[in-house]
């Protein structure tokens, strides 16, 4: 096996959702099995009870911005299992006055524009408990935060000015987590964001040459990690990052928020499974997630190409120079590998 590893050259990939070059490039690192996080990301998380200086414990609800909804209701006689509410430090401004739609973009300077900081930035508090991580709760529970996630991004939907919501959690402090209990976050904004025009354009591209959706079939079976009846977990023919996973619908579907009871089960099941994969494999390791979905109000023949899927990216590596310089990247593991390594883990209790 080592001298397999040793004997394997670098190889250059172009994704076919993002369009990035990625370069894989094993000499960079040491053998795949060995790449861990330096620490866990929540390296104490303590006995459970709830933290003096933490406002999302069951008990400090009012120490936190105003409610958008629970679950379960106010009026059920149980407490409330995940609370979705507004973040008391917005990036965007719910109470700014949106731009109108023939107001459009105001010019600044020689291809520069601007306008005002409308949108909304909310948080979801995944559980009343301190010490319990997302995939900690069972399957149902984690479908419940994803009901939650899509709950919300539909109310958002209905904002005439909204044009896309971006989905994503980070897991502790390098990853951009301010807060060290269970949460996720969602910003809904007045303009669909550049990465994803270049993510759409892209995708296009493919089905214009092929006739066929980039993520509609995984062809290769070195790639993937689990599958259910409805959901693939694979580590994409182009990873960015080392350990990178997509969790990507196998029936086409366009939006993330129009997902069903069935199917979030689904997918609460494999995601848990996925995090706990990644967390015993690399050390509890930081890490975002984001589910890449297509913006509001595209046109019939655009949703043939767009297809959502929820991308998952452990932090093992510093982007550095040459990534924010050329718009390429580096990474020291294989997809086949990473994914051989991934399958093979039993998160069985």
């Amino acid at each position: 096996m080592a001298m397999a590893e040793a004997s394997r050259t670098s190889e250059a990939r172009r994704d076919a959702v993002f369009g990035r070059w990625v370069i894989f490039s094993p000499a960079r690192s040491r053998r795949p099995t060995d790449l861990k996080s330096h620490g866990p990301a929540n390296p104490s998380p303590g006995d459970g009870a709830p933290k003096p200086s933490c406002p999302f414990c069951l008990g400090r609800e009012s120490e936190c911005a105003p409610e958008i909804f629970r679950v379960p209701a106010p009026e059920a006689s149980s407490p409330w299992r995940i609370r979705v509410i507004e973040n008391l430090f917005p990036a965007l401004r719910r109470d700014a006055e949106p731009p109108a739609p023939e107001e459009g973009e105001k010019p600044v300077g020689a291809g520069e524009c601007a306008v005002r900081g409308f949108g909304f930035h909310d948080v979801v508090i995944e559980t009343p408990r301190h010490e319990v991580r997302l995939w900690d709760l069972d399957a149902e529970g984690v479908g419940d935060v994803l009901l939650a996630y899509a709950r919300r991004v539909q109310q958002l939907a209905e904002h005439p000015a909204v044009k896309y919501v971006q989905v994503f959690k980070n897991h502790g402090a390098s990853a951009g987590a301010s807060m060290a209990h269970s949460h996720s976050q969602m910003i809904g904004t007045p303009f669909v964001p550049p990465s994803v025009t270049s993510r759409l354009n892209c995708m296009k591209e493919v089905f214009e040459r092929s006739g066929e959706c980039s993520l509609c079939e995984i062809q290769s079976k070195d790639i993937l990690v689990s599958k259910t009846h409805n959901f693939s977990a694979i580590v994409p023919f182009a990873a960015s990052y080392p350990f990178e996973t997509w969790i990507i619908p196998r029936q086409h579907s366009s939006y993330f928020h129009e997902i069903d009871q069935d199917k979030v089960s689904d997918l609460g099941s494999l995601l848990r499974s996925m995090l706990q994969k990644l967390c015993k494999q690399l050390n509890d390791p930081p890490f975002n997630y984001m589910i890449h979905s297509a913006p509001f109000g595209l046109s019939s023949s655009c949703l043939l190409y767009t297809h959502w899927f929820l991308q998952i990216v452990p932090q093992l590596s510093v982007t550095g120079g040459f990534e924010m310089g050329s718009g390429c990247y580096i990474n020291p593991v294989f997809p086949e590998d990473a994914a051989k390594i991934l399958r093979e883990i039993d998160c069985s209790i």
